[in-house]
């Protein structure tokens, strides 16, 4: 299987400016993913790419060794860009490494290509059990799957609603990993927004309205996806109790 990660980066973020280059312990949180994803067994050099608007991005991967690529200013997100990547360089399947998940690690990768050994599965991704604050934080998404591990819904509401307020119910946070084929790839760039999309601000809503089931795995490694400098302090918090 031709694997092909890519981690999709661009400096304007409106939430968090120049996001990829901020530093986490003197770092930056762009460095600790692309050395995460490096440092699989199951992946070699060529197998992971920087694809970027930044011609400052691109300077910095080069100072530093890395495979990057420079992809047009105009994608609306991280997956138009690997699309854009996966035009020129063919593979069999495509992982989504976002720029802004520091806490990666190479379990994750594991945890991906594992789901994609099934021929079936054309689009992969994974959970982990939500940490109690995370359940009603709209900036956490939740996933709720059926017996085979099939996403049946992402939301940023608490999913599923405990109506009899039991306690017992299990509550999934949804992390920002992908694997996509080719095929699925190309059909959701060629798909307009989706009206569950547009209400959640979630894409991958967009593959299940559109009839493609999403896999999702499980893994006991939680990330934080950095959106805010909140979310900065907290991942080097945990970065440093590595």
């Amino acid at each position: 299987m031709r694997v092909l990660a890519v981690i999709p980066a661009r400096l304007a973020s409106t939430r968090l400016p120049r996001k990829p280059l901020r530093e986490i312990a003197g770092r930056p949180m762009l460095a600790y993913v692309y050395e995460a994803v490096r440092r699989s067994p199951l992946l070699g050099a060529e197998d992971v790419l920087v694809a970027t608007d930044s011609d400052e991005i691109v300077s910095l991967g080069r100072e530093r060794g890395w495979n990057v690529r420079l992809t047009s200013a105009q994608h609306r997100s991280g997956t138009e860009r690997i699309y854009e990547v996966a035009r020129a360089l063919p593979a069999d399947v495509y992982l989504n490494i976002q720029g802004d998940e520091p806490l990666t690690r190479p379990e994750h990768v594991a945890a991906l290509l594992e789901l994609m050994r099934d021929a079936n599965v054309q689009v992969g991704t994974l959970k982990t059990p939500a940490a109690p604050e995370d359940v009603n934080n709209p900036n956490a998404v939740k996933v709720a799957t059926d017996a085979a591990g099939r996403a049946l819904y992402f939301s940023r509401a608490a999913i599923p609603y405990d109506r009899d307020g039991t306690g017992q119910t299990r509550y999934f946070k949804h992390l920002g990993f992908y694997a996509y084929r080719p095929e699925a790839l190309a059909k959701f760039c060629g798909w307009p927004e989706s009206p569950l999309e547009r209400s959640e601000r979630l894409e991958q809503l967009r593959f299940l309205e559109n009839g493609i089931a999403i896999q999702v795995g499980e893994t006991p490694f939680d990330t934080i996806g950095v959106d805010t400098e909140d979310d900065l302090r907290r991942a080097e918090r945990m970065l440093l109790a590595r």
